[in-house]
């Protein structure tokens, strides 16, 4: 595994720096693994990790674990460190988008050389990474995006929302909210940043999970989702397990806090996830 710390943007070394972390399956780089005379590895998928946090943070258990998972898989795999209020409390939208839009961008510039197929990157998201992730999915292609010159090709070809926040309206996660737009959001930003509101023709096939009885972030945010994809005609796999608790991740004693993280019923998200991966790309 080729398992590296890439920063997105360049800073001042005492301004925090987003990072994106690598998880590359050994034979990504086809001059060590395959010499000249040898026939060339074949290229795999990709997987952008956005863990979860509200806004406030990004949660360990949510990173690494989740891109083992896709490793194992064959999928190459990457972590994102995106701007929160925890490294930046001056931190609004849109700079977590265009922290997760310059991750894209690098993998799609880098695609050759690691490997990749650049018609199999995903990016799967985990409560509030999982609104970054759907951002990606329904707002990449803003003007206040594309006009970053560090920016380019930067929409990605799936979307795997896990518990996410979606809505900013009467199922809001309202605390995700306020990190990302302060206390004085205006209808219009909220708006915007309901997401449910935004799915277009730009956005991806979709693979959604969510718990029925999730009270910080209401299972209506995983539904209005897949109902706007279904309104667009895009397809989507939704799963709605009747019980667990918010922030599941795994739902194994690998990613568990609290025994009540540790959920059987749930666990087999991740192997229905990979499954449907491999369907929509062929695999």
């Amino acid at each position: 595994m080729v398992n590296k710390i890439i920063p997105l943007w360049n800073r001042d070394e005492n301004e925090f720096n987003p990072t994106l972390t690598t998880y590359l399956l050994d034979d990504c780089l086809m001059e060590t693994a395959f010499p000249s005379n040898q026939i060339s590895p074949r290229s795999r998928g990709a997987v952008l990790i956005c863990p979860g946090g509200g806004y406030g943070g990004c949660s360990k258990r949510e990173g690494e674990p989740i891109a083992l998972s896709f490793l194992a898989a064959g999928y190459h795999a990457f972590v994102l460190e995106y701007t929160t209020k925890w490294s930046d409390k001056n931190m609004k939208h849109p700079r977590p988008l265009l922290d997760v839009s310059r991750a894209m961008t690098i993998i799609r510039e880098n695609a050759k050389e690691w490997n990749i197929d650049t018609d199999k990157i995903v990016i799967c998201g985990f409560s509030a990474g999982g609104h970054l992730a759907a951002s990606l999915g329904t707002l990449g292609n803003r003007c206040y995006v594309k006009n970053n010159p560090e920016i380019g090709d930067n929409l990605p070809n799936a979307l795997i929302l896990c518990y996410s926040v979606i809505s900013s309206g009467e199922f809001a996660h309202r605390g995700s909210f306020i990190n990302l737009l302060g206390e004085n959001a205006t209808d219009e930003q909220l708006f915007e940043l309901s997401l449910e509101k935004q799915v277009s023709n730009i956005t991806p096939p979709s693979f959604i999970w969510h718990t029925a009885d999730d009270e910080p972030v209401p299972v209506e945010n995983s539904m209005l989702f897949a109902s706007a994809l279904r309104q667009q005609n895009i397809p989507f796999e939704l799963h709605i397990f009747p019980k667990g608790v918010h922030g599941l991740s795994l739902a194994n004693a690998e990613t568990a806090p609290e025994e009540c993280h540790i959920n059987p019923n749930v666990q087999p998200w991740i192997k229905l996830c990979i499954t449907w991966l491999n369907e929509l790309f062929g695999k």
